[in-house]
């Protein structure tokens, strides 16, 4: 009796044990499906990188529901989407004053010859030049008619708006031959009234582009020094404007004195000047007389002569309030 009553008990003990071990097991394992904290906030880990190179450790920012359920952005998302807001509203500023005050249509007019050396690499070159301008610019070309295709090549790989104009004139002067394309480019700019600032880009020409920025201050004239360097000449000229406060009080030109007329304007450096194509079309504005307006041939000239004789209205492009020379003719 006592051996089969000790046996009965230690059973009933090891039942019990296994009872108490299923249920802590079971309850330990539905607790582990159970939500931790409070199920009405939700939190976002925020890492900021320290001076000394390591990261902190994650700061919690909690972001509480309101009685809907509905989540009320933190301070930080507050302030990240007030930086965005002030950012987008920057730049819509911007483009604004930039509609407010458009740039002004830039107009390079650029003879070219058969007969010029390197005249590919030279207009590659420029064309290069030109492409770093902020737009808007018209790129004008004017060339003797033959049946190459390189300047047509060039100017469609240039990345930038054109215009190819032919001459159909042949010329056995080389400098007659460039008045008569600069000219074919003028009439072409007052036949169809463009509207912008006009300078003469030539092939041999280097440029600073901050120049470009300069003229967009040009209302009618403008005028700046240009450096001549010579391959077999050591030594480097200046031509252009005179000092004199912003105005132009005087021309430093080739020679100090001229006997005709068409030795002055002929002296006055090309590359030294721009000025507001309105002049070409717009007569009653600019004084410009019928004779001239019907005769392209002497649009040129009659542009040098403005420049020459309206020396008060002509602005003189200048950088910090000095003479800099933004242009060099290389003379290649």
């Amino acid at each position: 009796m006592g051996s089969s009553d000790r046996s009965k008990g230690k059973e009933q003990l090891w039942r019990k044990a296994t009872v108490h071990f299923l249920l802590c097991f079971v309850m330990g394992f539905f607790t582990g499906f159970a939500p931790l904290g409070n199920p009405s906030s939700s939190s976002i880990p925020i890492t900021s990188p320290l001076s000394s190179g390591y990261l902190q450790e994650p700061v919690k920012v909690l972001r509480q529901a309101d009685e809907e359920g509905i989540f009320i952005p933190s301070l930080v998302e507050r302030t990240e989407a007030a930086e965005v807001k002030e950012r987008v509203n920057e730049e819509n500023e911007g483009m604004l004053g930039e509609e407010l005050n458009p740039r002004k249509l830039v107009i390079a007019v650029t003879p070219t010859s058969n007969n010029v050396k390197l005249r590919a690499v030279l207009l590659r070159r420029l064309g290069n030049t030109l492409k770093l301008i902020a737009q808007p610019i018209l790129w004008i070309v004017v060339e003797q008619q033959s049946n190459e295709s390189l300047v047509p090549n060039i100017l469609r790989k240039s990345g930038i708006m054109y215009r190819h104009i032919i001459s159909k004139e042949n010329f056995s002067d080389a400098d007659l031959e460039t008045h008569h394309q600069r000219n074919l480019a003028l009439f072409h700019i007052e036949h169809h009234r463009l509207n912008g600032i006009v300078l003469f880009a030539e092939l041999s020409n280097a440029y600073d582009l901050t120049l470009f920025e300069q003229i967009q201050a040009v209302e009618g004239f403008g005028a700046w020094p240009v450096a001549k360097l010579s391959a077999y000449r050591y030594r480097i000229a200046i031509q252009g404007p005179m000092s004199g406060s912003s105005e132009v009080i005087g021309w430093h030109l080739k020679k100090t004195s001229y006997v005709t007329d068409s030795e002055i304007l002929s002296s006055v450096p090309i590359s030294g000047f721009a000025f507001n194509s309105s002049i070409l079309w717009d007569p009653e504005r600019w004084g410009r007389t019928s004779f001239v307006q019907d005769n392209p041939q002497n649009s040129l000239d009659f542009v040098k002569k403005e420049v020459l004789q309206e020396e008060t209205e002509v602005k003189r492009i200048q950088i910090d309030g000095l003479d800099k020379v933004l242009v060099w003719d290389l003379h290649i």
